[in-house]
């Protein structure tokens, strides 16, 4: 499975006071993971982005911009997104970014009965939630909680499953 080196992070949604810093709406874990890259880029990796600081702030991340020194010019890159590389950040062990679950191979971790690809990871209150598209075009929506799921293999491109009954209708049983 091809492995994106660019990754989107965020995407400026507005600015803070006069001085030129943008509020980013993350796309993480927590703004506290997008506070701490020291580098981001525009337009998918291609256009580096030089950054001065950044806090969180009410669930954004406040970044100040090196170039960016008014409201106007801050305003003006609203709607633009932002990108990370992937090889300038180190996961915690065992963790993956969401945009590698997508195009995976969702599998039963014991039977190996393939249930379709992941398709979209959809975040909740509690809990994310993977959009599984079977064979036929049939959507099943899987819980990612820990104690569900057996392996994430994104070398291989796919992802082990323990689902409770009931979530893929018992397909692959003399279906």
């Amino acid at each position: 499975m091809a492995v994106k080196r660019f990754l989107e992070t965020g995407k400026i949604v507005g600015t803070h006071g006069v001085r030129g810093e943008v509020r980013v709406d993350p796309w993480s874990d927590s703004p506290e993971f997008v506070k701490r890259l020291k580098h981001l880029y525009f337009d998918e990796g291609k256009v580096p982005v030089s950054l001065e600081s950044s806090r969180v702030h009410k669930n954004q991340v406040l970044l100040k911009l090196k170039g960016v020194d008014t409201v106007e010019q801050a305003d003006a890159l609203r709607g633009k997104v932002l990108w990370l590389d992937r090889e300038e950040v180190q996961l915690p062990e065992g963790t993956v970014f969401q945009q590698d679950l997508i195009g995976l191979r969702a599998v039963d971790g014991s039977t190996g009965t393939e249930y379709g690809t992941l398709e979209e990871v959809l975040p909740t209150g509690a809990n994310d939630v993977y959009l599984i598209r079977g064979a036929g075009g049939k959507e099943y929506l899987f819980p990612a909680v820990a104690h569900m799921i057996q392996k994430i293999d994104t070398e291989r491109g796919v992802i082990e499953l323990l689902p409770i009954p009931g979530i893929f209708d018992n397909e692959g049983e003399n279906a």
